[in-house]
């Protein structure tokens, strides 16, 4: 399978689209839950890091350090 470690900053592929068409997210906080936002129209979601690995379907870009 794909590379599963993320960090804060990368860009995520998850395995359904977001209504607004995009399937591009940035990873903008993270602790016991990950928040994340849609590269298309900025909209954040909030989930449990258990949801988020198994919705996450890989890494698309790391984000700078």
């Amino acid at each position: 399978m794909t590379d599963k470690n993320f960090e804060i900053n990368d860009v995520v592929e998850m395995k359904k689209a977001h209504p607004c068409g995009e399937n591009r997210w940035k990873i903008i906080r993270m602790g016991m839950d990950i928040r994340i936002k849609c590269q298309g129209c900025d909209h954040s979601v909030m989930l449990p890091r258990k949801e988020f690995s198994k919705k996450m379907k890989k890494v698309l870009e790391k984000g700078a350090q």
